[in-house]
């Protein structure tokens, strides 16, 4: 791991809302971790293709999460996925 993060920097996700707001992350090499926590049904978009939202958290603050949606290839490789994977 310290390899993998070896000039990295590590955000946790409960942090993620400040640091947008705080920092140009678009210039900086950042990392961050989070567990699944919810699952929605995967859903058809206007344009007939399938999505899936994955609600993700720190476990650090139950009340912040960061909503995630994978669409095409993504979903397709990903939507069976198991809640509380990391």
């Amino acid at each position: 791991m310290d390899r993998k993060m070896a000039n990295r920097k590590l955000i946790r996700l409960s942090q993620l809302k400040s640091k947008l707001a705080t920092e140009n992350l678009e210039e900086i090499d950042w990392v961050t971790f989070g567990v699944i926590v919810k699952k929605v049904t995967p859903q058809s978009a206007n344009n007939g293709r399938t999505f899936s939202i994955w609600r993700l958290n720190d476990l650090r603050d139950l009340s912040e999460c960061v909503s995630l949606f994978l669409f095409g290839e993504v979903h397709k490789e990903h939507w069976k996925t198991e809640q509380g994977t990391v």
